[in-house]
C-alpha cells in the first residue's frame, strides 16, 4: 500500500484524452477532441459519466469532490479536465 508521500498523480493530456475517448461512442478514433466539444453529443450519457468518473479516479489516483459532480463538469472535455486538475492538485497538496 502506498503511503501519502509515495502518492503521485500523473495526468497529461494524452492520458486524459485516452480515458475520456473510451466513453465517447460517437467520436471517431482519429477525430480531434476540442476542449469545448459537447460530451453529451459524443455519447456521454449519465451511465457513461459514472463509468468515466470511475475510470478517471482509478487510473489517475484522484477523487473528484462531491461539488464537482455536476452536469457542467461533464459538459465538455475542458470543464472535466479542469475538475480533474483541481482534484489532482488536492491529492498533491496532501502528499
Amino acid at each position: 500500500m502506498l503511503g501519502q508521500a509515495d502518492l503521485e498523480v500523473e495526468m497529461d493530456d494524452a492520458t486524459f484524452d485516452a480515458i475520456l475517448r473510451k466513453r465517447l461512442k460517437y467520436l471517431d478514433a482519429e477525430a480531434v477532441l476540442p476542449d469545448d466539444a459537447p460530451l453529451q453529443e459524443l455519447g456521454l450519457d449519465s451511465m457513461q459519466a459514472v463509468e468515466l468518473l470511475l475510470d478517471l479516479e482509478d487510473e489517475l489516483g484522484i477523487v473528484l469532490a462531491d461539488d464537482a459532480m455536476t452536469a457542467e463538469t461533464f459538459a465538455t472535455p475542458g470543464s472535466l479536465k479542469a475538475a480533474v486538475a483541481a482534484a489532482a492538485s488536492d491529492v498533491e497538496a496532501v502528499a
